[in-house]
């Protein structure tokens, strides 16, 4: 892996996710973030448990990933917004994560997302060594790449061709298609969490939107609500059908026939 270690003295045992910085000190850039990741998550687990039936994965959100041993240590971390390994457990030694040391454990991420929050220049700067962009096409060597810009509606995916970033062409839907997960990551228009926004979501791989929890309740509530009114139609229905026989009935014996007759 590309510039793992640098010309340094270290000591003979490297250290793990739990004696590293989980944190560079740095505060998330706005209040949209937060829930973006949640909504990306929530929404793909449900795809992730099929690929994963034993749990064998792990989502970053804000979370390091320790990329090179430095030193100061901070300086061989980045900490993308969002991002997904496959076949890790997602816990170490019965620890939740700190932090993703590739050293330690050797998968990259199969993709990483950045959020921008500026004009977009951090997470394109192609510079050795620093760049975000740099280290995951050449340091990392993350798959599928994506930088999500909220204040232009707008995703653009990188996908790792022969050691470099090909952008992809997005397909007729405007969205670009993950193999290894069998979605698609696109712009959908809509209100989650309190807000109108274009939120960067997933949909399978025939363009239906994946649900986030909520969203799967709220259907399953409605359904539920449409049985109950069918249901209480129909009995509605059958109780009038039998006042109405009733009324007949009362009238044949008024005329001095019986109803069965």
């Amino acid at each position: 892996m590309t510039g793992l270690f640098q010309s340094q003295t270290f000591p003979a045992t490297l250290p793990d996710h739990t004696q590293l910085p989980e944190s560079d000190g740095t505060f998330v850039k706005n209040f949209q973030e937060h829930p973006q990741s949640v909504l990306l998550t929530d929404s793909i687990e449900p795809i992730l448990k099929q690929i994963h039936p034993d749990d064998q994965y792990c989502i970053g959100q804000d979370s390091g990933i320790y990329w090179r041993l430095t030193q100061p240590l901070e300086r061989g971390v980045l900490a993308p917004d969002w991002f997904y390994v496959p076949f890790v457990p997602p816990t170490l030694k019965g620890q939740l994560r700190r932090s993703y040391v590739l050293w330690q454990e050797y998968v990259a991420p199969l993709i990483v997302l950045e959020f921008v929050s500026g004009n977009g220049a951090a997470e394109r700067d192609r510079t050795p060594g620093t760049g975000k962009f740099w280290v995951y096409e050449q340091g990392i060597r993350v798959p599928f790449y994506g930088i999500y810009e909220v204040a232009k509606a707008a995703v653009e995916v990188y996908h790792l061709i022969e050691n470099s970033y090909h952008r992809l062409e997005a397909n007729d839907r405007g969205h670009y298609f993950i193999p290894q997960l069998g979605a698609e990551l696109g712009i959908w228009q809509g209100h989650y969490s309190n807000t109108e926004l274009p939120w960067l979501r997933w949909w399978d791989a025939q363009g239906n939107l994946l649900l986030t929890g909520a969203e799967r309740a709220e259907i399953e509530l409605q359904r539920a609500n449409t049985e109950t009114n069918r249901a209480n139609t129909e009995t509605n229905r059958a109780n009038a059908e039998a006042q109405r026989a009733e009324k007949l009935a009362a009238q044949l014996r008024a005329l001095g026939i019986e109803p069965e007759e």
